[in-house]
């Protein structure tokens, strides 16, 4: 029985968000998860990208649903004559790095920071992650799936699936050692850290990589439960978490990540976690970038200071970051990094450290966040709340409502942007003018981001990856950003109805 990739997202709700597919649980069924797997690996056959008997690297995070997933992925790569190789539960980076190094593509399976009761499957070409052009030929496959080999449920008869083949250890040797042979030796002894390890695949990586520098590391937070730590979003326990384990264990900084290791947390020597659009920054002038691609809702310090050449805003999403990173390159500007407010960081160039030489890797990483802030620590002998002030002072902020439909976001923030130029400043002032006074300019390159003549900005935008809608805000003062951030989601909380506000 055929089916088109496209006709079954919208059947069981299971779309594409950054870079693959993701869903509740429940909804990603053995026979939905065999088709999308279907789908990536008929457009590899088909574009030439891989060939029959060709590998494709697999691997997942540490989320109760990724094993079936996994497996079910692997039965469809066999069906087309691909083998998947099984490189175990792993940072989605360290997946990319060793595949791309060796020119195959990959499937990493992972939900990233949502919920437990939701996953996903993220795809990756010989390249990289896959690009948007690519979403909408694997959307357009229409697939077969084998009659009797799924029940009504969906889940694989019993007798009938091939279970994984036994985890290589490989990709996780190649991902702490490409970190161990970029800096040099005992480069971060004399340093105790904190890693909070929550239910992070990463947090062995870490702990590798950091052991391995020099580092005094203190182990905390395991769980064997998945933890939605969302790194825009950080939960009020892990800010309180932060703050007492600093204070009560002499900590100089905090590393951590979400749940497959390409968003980091840094936090200074007092418990304070970085923003991602904070940390970016520092990372991308540590190793010297000529050129920083980030997305419309980071922090303006980035332009205001003066350390990059060359700075190129884009819509939100790697897919996009990697495009315009890929812009910078053909205009000859080099090394081209790109970062998120959630702390991916990207890197479109190869990195050359006094003799050390780092491969570009076109996906978001959450180590290479950490250990090149901790050897700015390191080098210079200040803390990393110093480090952090050397930024112009640019505070943001960002939450977000949860359970919110898709459609009542992208409906109302239409009605306020729709057009080009946005068409209605005067709606948007009646909405916020009381709280932040008179609009400047709308910009609505990814939803609704709003500057005041004030300076301040407020940005408003559905969730790439899970119904929610997002509120960012900027300001002069972190106070006054998580105020405007209080006050732009009292006003969000209306919005529930179609009719509301």
């Amino acid at each position: 029985m055929g089916i088109r990739i496209a006709e079954l997202m919208a059947e069981t709700g299971v779309g594409f968000g950054t870079s693959g597919a993701r869903g509740l649980v429940v909804d990603m069924t053995d026979r939905v998860c065999y088709a999308y797997a279907s789908g990536f690996a008929q457009y590899l056959l088909g574009r030439g990208i891989a060939a029959s008997g060709g590998h494709v690297g697999l691997a997942g995070d540490l989320r109760s649903s990724t094993g079936r997933i996994m497996e079910a992925c692997a039965q469809a790569l066999r069906a087309f004559g691909l083998r998947p190789w099984n490189l175990g539960r792993i940072p989605s980076p360290a997946l990319a790095a060793f595949c791309i190094a060796r020119g195959i593509p990959s499937m990493m399976v992972t939900g990233s920071h949502i919920p437990d009761d939701r996953n996903g499957i993220k795809f990756n070409l010989p390249t990289g992650e896959i690009l948007k052009e690519d979403e909408e030929a694997i959307r357009a496959q229409e697939v077969s799936l084998a009659e009797g080999l799924f029940d009504r449920a969906g889940a694989f008869v019993p007798g009938l699936a091939q279970a994984l083949s036994r985890q290589d250890e490989a990709a996780f040797d190649a991902f702490v050692g490409r970190y161990m042979e970029l800096f040099p030796p005992n480069s971060l002894s004399g340093l105790r850290l904190g890693l909070y390890e929550h239910s992070s695949v990463a947090r062995d990586a870490f702990h590798a990589v950091l052991t391995g520098l020099g580092a005094e590391v203190e182990r905390f937070g395991f769980s064997d439960a998945f933890i939605p730590v969302d790194t825009e979003a950080v939960r009020p326990e892990d800010v309180v978490l932060a703050r007492d384990r600093c204070a009560t264990h002499g900590l100089d900084a905090l590393v951590s990540a979400d749940g497959d290791g390409d968003r980091p947390l840094v936090g200074d020597e007092r418990g304070e976690w970085l923003r991602g659009d904070i940390a970016g920054p520092l990372c991308a002038r540590y190793l010297g970038a000529g050129g920083v691609v980030t997305p419309v809702s980071s922090n303006t310090a980035v332009e205001k200071c003066g350390w990059f050449p060359q700075v190129l805003r884009t819509r939100i999403g790697s897919p996009y970051v990697i495009a315009g990173m890929q812009t910078l390159l053909e205009r000859g500007v080099a090394p081209v990094v790109g970062y998120e407010a959630n702390g991916g960081f990207l890197l479109a160039s190869d990195i050359e450290r006094e003799g050390r030489r780092l491969a570009a890797l076109p996906t978001r990483d959450a180590l290479i966040v950490a250990v090149s802030i901790l050897q700015m620590v390191r080098e210079q002998g200040r803390p990393v709340s110093q480090l952090a002030s050397d930024l112009p002072r640019r505070y943001t902020a960002s939450d977000r409502i949860k359970a919110f439909p898709t459609a009542i976001s992208r409906a109302r923030l239409g009605a306020l942007s729709g057009g080009d130029p946005p068409r209605d400043k005067a709606a948007v002032e009646g909405i916020f003018r009381d709280a932040f006074g008179e609009v400047a300019c709308l910009d609505v390159t990814d939803g609704l981001r709003v500057t005041f003549t004030s300076g301040e900005i407020a940005h408003l935008r559905p969730s790439g990856n899970a119904p929610e809608l997002r509120a960012y805000t900027e300001a002069d003062t972190p106070e006054r950003a998580q105020e405007m951030n209080r006050i732009c989601m009292d006003i969000l909380a209306g919005w529930r109805t179609p009719g509301a506000g």
